[in-house]
């Protein structure tokens, strides 16, 4: 056949040009036969295991009756037939205790039972196939040969303690006696999923698409307001991820002599923060923020593209998320020379005193979360107002009307941790910043100040400074808010000790 003759190829079948797969029935059965059998001892019951019984009452007590759709969410490509690295849904790790990269296109189905128990939980995924099988060796997003061997349904249900079953069941789980069953599913998890279950309800009469979305978007709700109080697993696994936070920035401080000679010396910073939190957790929790001078006035900066110059500041704004998926969030503002200048330590210094009275707000009895805030805000006014840079009064500044000082501070000083950096960010208002502190919750606490290279309402000494410093709190069981991250250095005298002993310790 001549080139002219070849039938025209479909654009999606084009990826396979750069590569040739045997097909051949001889190759089907060589492939298939002579390998050893498998290993026949269980998985260990996975620690996160014996939480998860709570944790389906609490997502299902306000949706008796119903059946509740949980996706894990599937593969996203980044180009062409390469995708970025899985993470499964936040709500999906919660109730299913997977993380690493387990497992995608899984669905949880909670479903309604007449029991003392509201709802069953079944996990619906792809368990490994045969080897004698093609996709053992052609399949590329779960073929053995290309990913690993997934588990097999005996395994996972060994390892999560869940009624586990295939994948092709999902559809008729998701339609039995639809229309005398309400159904609700997590839509933005899985355009695939969410499109099946629009599918099941329009044919049983039930509100679908945009009719579905009100009730949709109460079940995203719920399941991100039960997550505000974290267990005993979860409080384990944030005290895991900022003992290894605290570690990777150790490494950012061996990496600080090389990071000044380097063009591009914020991305040293950024990596040997990102080779640390890959080696001993699931990777980062969120791009790292390493600004360096004026950079750190940016405060989202990730292109972290920059020169570290001696004399410089350094922001730097890290997490590590460790396998179970739950992230840390640290900022520390480091001096690249190992020492503050008077005028460095003054900013740094008001910060901190921030720092201190929004941990004192914290731990007052009955504490409402937005009043950390507050007290944040309480001292950042006060002391822009000592240096004269306020057009007003601080008191007058922190009235509704006022908030003069927030050009210096735009963004809040708190916010919810675990399974994500912004955790619980779909509760309601007056679930989240309107609430009362109580036992289980993390959050941080984040003030800074940040004086723009061309901000000329500043003197000119404190132009191109930025200054955050960031930890991690847990609210106790006797209501009292300690941080987390306590052992990682803040005071000024703390960080130049630190940075002193850790470079030293490399001589």
């Amino acid at each position: 056949m001549t080139t002219e003759e070849l039938p025209e190829q479909s654009m999606a079948a084009r990826g396979s040009n750069r590569s040739r797969r045997p097909d051949s029935q001889a190759f089907r059965e060589f492939i298939g036969s002579q390998w050893g059998p498998r290993p026949t001892t269980m998985p260990e019951r996975n620690e996160v295991a014996d939480h998860l019984a709570q944790r389906h009452d609490a997502a299902g007590q306000p949706f008796d009756g119903e059946r509740l759709i949980i996706p894990a969410g599937g593969l996203k490509v980044r180009n062409n037939d390469c995708d970025y690295r899985f993470r499964a849904h936040s709500a999906f790790a919660h109730l299913t205790g997977l993380g690493g990269e387990l497992e995608p296109d899984a669905v949880l189905v909670l479903e309604p039972t007449d029991g003392a128990r509201t709802h069953e939980a079944v996990l619906y995924f792809k368990p490994r196939a045969p080897r004698s099988s093609e996709e053992f060796y052609a399949d590329p997003r779960y073929g053995e040969f290309w990913v690993g061997a997934r588990p097999s349904l005996e395994e996972m249900e060994a390892m999560t303690g869940l009624t586990c079953a295939h994948i092709d069941g999902l559809r008729d789980a998701v339609a039995k006696d639809a229309g005398q069953v309400q159904i609700r599913v997590v839509g933005e998890a899985d355009a695939n999923v969410l499109a099946l279950v629009n599918e099941v309800r329009q044919q049983a009469g039930l509100p679908h698409g945009e009719d579905a979305r009100e009730g949709d978007d109460a079940l995203l709700e719920h399941l991100s307001e039960i997550r505000l109080r974290k267990d005993p697993f979860e409080l384990k696994q944030m005290e895991r991820a900022v003992q290894a936070t605290h570690e990777g920035f150790d490494e950012i401080i061996r990496a600080l002599p090389r990071a000044i000679g380097h063009r591009r010396g914020e991305r040293v910073i950024e990596g040997a923060f990102g080779a640390h939190a890959r080696e001993e957790g699931n990777g980062l929790g969120y791009d790292t923020i390493a600004a360096a001078g004026n950079h750190a006035n940016t405060l989202h900066w990730i292109d972290n593209d920059g020169a570290v110059r001696p004399g410089d500041l350094v922001l730097v704004d890290a997490g590590v998320e460790v396998d179970s998926l739950y992230t840390a969030d640290i900022t520390r503002t480091l001096p690249v020379d190992g020492t503050f200048t008077d005028v460095q330590a003054k900013i740094y210094n008001a910060v901190l005193e921030a720092c201190e009275a929004a941990l004192e707000a914290a731990n007052r009895p009955g504490c409402v979360f937005r009043e950390i805030h507050e007290a944040a805000m309480h001292v950042i006014a006060h002391k822009l107002e000592e240096w004269g840079l306020l057009p007003v009064p601080a008191d007058e500044s922190l009235k509704a009307s006022g908030q003069q000082h927030r050009r210096w501070m735009p963004h809040g000083t708190s916010h919810h941790l675990g399974l994500d950096v912004h955790d619980c960010a779909q509760a309601r208002r007056d679930m989240y910043l309107d609430a009362k502190l109580e036992p289980g919750m993390v959050f941080t606490i984040e003030p800074g100040l940040y004086f723009r290279a061309d901000d000329l309402a500043v003197p000119e000494e404190f132009r191109g400074i930025g200054v955050r410093i960031e930890d991690d709190c847990v609210v106790n069981e006797d209501g009292s808010v300690t941080r987390i991250s306590e052992e990682i250095p803040r005071t000024i005298a703390d960080v130049e000790a630190w940075i002193a002993r850790v470079q030293g310790s490399q001589r």
